[in-house]
């Protein structure tokens, strides 16, 4: 079988590395896998997605990267369809044998697939964009109108949808409420980390007696890493003795005028807080930084409230560490509270709290002995639930039902054209016959008279 899938930006991200997990898993189970998308910067990417040279994999394929992200600072999701509506163009020109397209994220590619290709569609559901954008202002909301509009029309038109969480499902029902009337159920498809990246043991800064607690997030206001800031400067206010540090670390854009603001920002706070000489800031990590901060870290901080899913505490589960996070969201499905980690209300003293409770030993004296054990239990509860291969399993297991529901719509979209031919051809003989029959009529009328 041949897949594609369609993505607006594959960079690094929790959303990228859901869709590279899931065309990985279709490779691994023998189907042939494209991926379309309107940007890709091999300095800034995944490494599955590269050769061995560091050259781009011959199974990605960039289109539409000639159009702006966006227009004086306006029009992002106008753009970013117009991005993917370009990769779906080169699709049906250079792959128009695919028999399943998976659309992830922007939903404007569906509709020309439904149009133009026999492929059954899939569409992954982060959450909806129109409950991410603002509406500060007037011509916000009037240009917000057609283009939510559309966000729901061309969902509607998917074979299948899929959401990243129970939480999202809802968020969806309340969202679409038409749709979800007429039966778009969205099935919940957990996204997965990949075992193999993460060593099965923790290897924590216990040699040195340091307490490193790790946040890794995009830097964007949204992700409240200040709340990971105030909470480590509280942390501290009763701890001088204790020797620990925070590291901010996560994708940073210098496109985006947002991401060069806030780190400034967030620098200008830790200043403000007196922990600067005790917080590190570490922009763009690689995936081997990843996974050396993620190895040697006693615990990560997920600071983000209402987070759709949340990739992040997964892949800190996956080397052995507990997650502290807000009790809201995505979060509350991964992390087991008080097993795995601690879910908490998004203040500086209640994060501050969980993050003494890490810091205290398990009654044996042993510093972080804590944070391992509940890292052990984390390490378990991925390994049973959001492995690669329950992904894949779960998403593979969802072609034959896939396959069938857009075979059946074709009938029936066939049987409604049949339909509506027969109407039109008996109106028409009806109209022919009535003409016909006045003729007739008129010719003996004339004849007689």
């Amino acid at each position: 079988m041949k897949v594609a899938f369609i993505h607006p930006d594959l960079g690094i991200g929790g959303a990228e590395r859901l869709v590279i997990d899931a065309a990985l898993e279709f490779m691994d189970a023998g189907h042939e896998v494209v991926m379309y998308t309107g940007y890709h910067d091999v300095t800034r990417c995944f490494e599955e997605t590269l050769t061995e040279r560091g050259e781009r994999a011959g199974w990605v394929r960039v289109h539409g990267s000639w159009v702006p992200r966006h227009f004086f600072g306006i029009f992002h999701a106008l753009l970013a369809s117009v991005r993917c509506l370009w990769a779906t163009c080169a699709l049906l020109l250079h792959d128009p044998d695919c028999q399943v397209v998976v659309v992830d994220q922007v939903s404007s590619p569906i509709v020309l697939l439904r149009l133009a290709s026999n492929a059954a569609v899939l569409f992954y559901c982060h959450f909806p964009d129109m409950l991410l954008a603002t509406r500060k202002s007037f011509l916000r909301r009037l240009y917000r109108a057609p283009v939510n509009a559309f966000e729901e029309f061309s969902t509607g038109l998917a074979h299948k949808v899929v959401v990243n969480s129970k939480f999202t499902a809802e968020v969806f029902a309340k969202t679409f409420q038409s749709l979800y009337r007429k039966g778009a159920h969205p099935a919940v498809v957990y996204p997965a980390v990949a075992l193999e990246n993460a060593p099965n043991f923790s290897k924590n800064l216990t040699q040195n007696n340091e307490m490193t607690f790790l946040s890794v997030n995009r830097f964007e206001r949204k992700k409240n890493l200040e709340l990971a800031l105030r909470a480590f400067a509280k942390f501290r206010e009763d701890r001088e003795h204790l020797p620990s540090k925070l590291i901010l670390a996560g994708g940073y854009d210098a496109r985006l005028r947002e991401c060069v603001e806030y780190r400034s920002n967030l620098e200008a706070e830790s200043k403000a807080l007196r922990v600067f000489h005790d917080v590190e800031f570490r922009t763009s990590v690689s995936n081997d930084e990843k996974r050396f901060l993620l190895e040697r870290c006693t615990c990560v901080l997920y600071t983000p409230s209402n987070e759709h899913f949340g990739i992040v505490p997964l892949e800190a589960m996956a080397f052995g560490k507990p997650v502290i996070a807000c009790d809201s969201g995505g979060p509350k499905e991964s992390v087991v509270n008080g097993v795995t980690g601690f879910l908490c209300d998004a203040t500086p003293a209640d994060f501050a709290a969980a993050m003494a409770k890490i810091a205290a030993d398990s009654g044996d004296g042993a510093f972080g002995s804590k944070a391992r054990r509940m890292g052990v239990l984390a390490r378990r509860r991925v390994e049973w639930k959001f492995s690669r291969k329950a992904f894949g399993n779960t998403m593979l297991g969802l072609m034959p039902g896939l396959l069938a529901e857009a075979r059946e719509k074709r009938i029936r979209n066939a049987r409604r054209t049949e339909n509506v031919v027969v109407v039109v051809l008996v109106v028409a003989a009806a109209t022919l016959i009535r003409a016909l029959l006045g003729a007739l009529v008129a010719f003996f009328r004339g004849a007689v008279f």
